[in-house]
This record gives C-alpha cells, structure tokens and sequence, in this order.
C-alpha cells in the first residue's frame, strides 16, 4: 500500500536498505509523510520502546514488527546488537525501517547505528522526526521561543549511557546558556538536576513544566519550580521532559488541549499589555 498523490512523490525503498526513521514523539498524526511512506513499505520494522502501538498499526500488512527497545532499570536490547540485527536483515534483502521515537539524531542512537551501517557498507536513508523537545512543548502549551522571552533554548539530556545524571555536561553552564531549558529523560533525577541548575545561579521559584508522554491520550503536564518540581514529578510516567524558564507562564494562555477541554485561557499571561500601559 503506497501514498497515493501526484504532489507527493516518495523515492524507492529500495530491498537491501535501512531507512532509520523518527517516529515523533507518539501522536500518529505527527509521523512525516516519508516515515508512513517507509512504515507501508518495509518488509522489517524494527522500533525502540518509545514508539507507540498506534503507529506501529500503520506498517504494512506484511512487515516484520521487531522490538529492539531500551526502557531505563528494564532488561533491554544491547546496541551493538540492534546495529548487527539491522545488517542482517538489510543483507537479507529485506526493506528494513528503524523506528526510533522522536527524531533519530536527537538523543537516540541514529548516529550509532548509521556509522555501523557505513561499516557493513549498507545503504541508507535518514528520515528525520519532530522530537519530543518541540512537538511535546507544542502539545503542552508552551512556546519553545517567544521575543519577549528568549532567543535561544537549550536542549540537554538528563541522563547518560550508564543512567546517571551525566557529569559530562557542565551544568554552570548550561544554567547560563539560555533563559529556556529543555531536559530530556530527567524524571529520575529531578531533584539532582534541578539542584545543580539552583546552585548554578538559576532562581529556585524559577517556573518549571514537567511533561509524561507527550502528544498521546496519556500526557500529563505539571507546573512547579525548580525547587519544587521533584515533588511535582512523584507519580508521573516516563518518558518525560522537563522545562525550565519563563515560557512555561505562557502556558495560561496557550494551553490549547486544555481549552478544549474547557479550561478558560488567560489572553495575556505575561502581562505584557499592563507593561505597555504603564511603562
């Protein structure tokens, strides 16, 4: 079954290949056409933990599921594993998809895999997706930027490879880079991320949104601060964002899931017009 439109003309998945493909962050309707495309193509569709069951129904009727999932403290697929597994199958012949949610090269392993698919001299294609640090923002309510707050974000990961707050990251820094802070994966370690970025200068009343499962029936939103948000975070779901700064104010006013569930917004959360007024 292929996408049928004259303005939208897919190139071939061709047998052999591996297309490592975003899947977004778990809403179906936010797949790019090219990754339905190679969803309805691949004879092999091997998808990470993050991809939901919804989108996995719109694979082909013959293709292969596999599950090469990585869940933190959970038994999980080694990566050298799912990078061979790949080849293989590629060798096989088959049209293989690796579905990876959010975008490939935005904290997964796309990198990884691609470099090892360039050392089996395996072809391949990168199809990006929307990751959960805009599409979730987006479906929370609040702006990645907005002039009269930033004009720069900082994306960083909560954890490392080894599941622990990565010591890698200069977290000064990262409190200085910008005035939004987007943090993938920091459910577990709310409490020591937010302590670092406190006593790296940011305020401890400082606004802070914590967001479980993004864009699917099951996303909660949280508002705290930076002191209080490891208290916001007992209950929540991973996977989940966290966001630091004065965009998450806006979300009184953009709150768009909410509004149609009824929740009244606010048309000028920022009190941007009392400023113009009396200033």
């Amino acid at each position: 079954m292929a996408i049928s439109d004259p303005a939208f003309d897919p190139p071939v998945f061709e047998p052999g290949s591996v297309w490592l493909a975003g899947a977004g962050p778990g809403d179906p309707g936010l797949l790019t056409l090219l990754a339905l495309h190679g969803l309805r193509q691949a004879d092999a569709v091997v998808y990470d933990a993050l991809v939901t069951p919804e989108i996995l129904a719109l694979a082909g009727s013959g293709a292969a599921l596999e599950f090469a999932g990585k869940r933190g403290g959970k038994p999980s697929a080694r990566q050298p594993d799912i990078s061979l597994r790949l080849i293989q199958l590629a060798r096989e012949g088959k049209r293989t998809l690796r579905l990876k949610g959010g975008d490939p090269f935005v904290f997964g392993r796309g990198g990884e895999e691609a470099l090892a698919l360039v050392g089996a001299r395996v072809p391949f294609r990168v199809v990006p997706g929307i990751s959960a640090g805009i599409g979730g923002l987006a479906y929370a309510g609040i702006p990645l930027t907005h002039r009269a707050i930033n004009s720069s974000v900082t994306f960083v990961t909560g954890h490392d490879s080894s599941g622990l707050v990565p010591d890698a990251v200069n977290w000064a820094a990262v409190a200085a880079a910008s005035p939004v802070l987007v943090i993938y994966m920091a459910l577990k370690h709310a409490e020591t991320i937010a302590g670092r970025l406190i006593a790296a200068g940011r305020r401890a009343d400082e606004k802070v949104a914590l967001i479980s499962q993004a864009t699917t029936a099951s996303q909660r939103v949280v508002e705290s601060t930076l002191a209080g948000c490891a208290d916001a975070a007992r209950g929540l779901e991973p996977p989940a964002l966290m966001v630091v700064g004065d965009a998450v104010r806006l979300r009184a006013g953009l709150d768009w899931l909410g509004a149609l569930q009824g929740r009244e917004l606010v048309a000028d959360p920022l009190g941007l017009a009392t400023d113009r007024e009396t200033g």
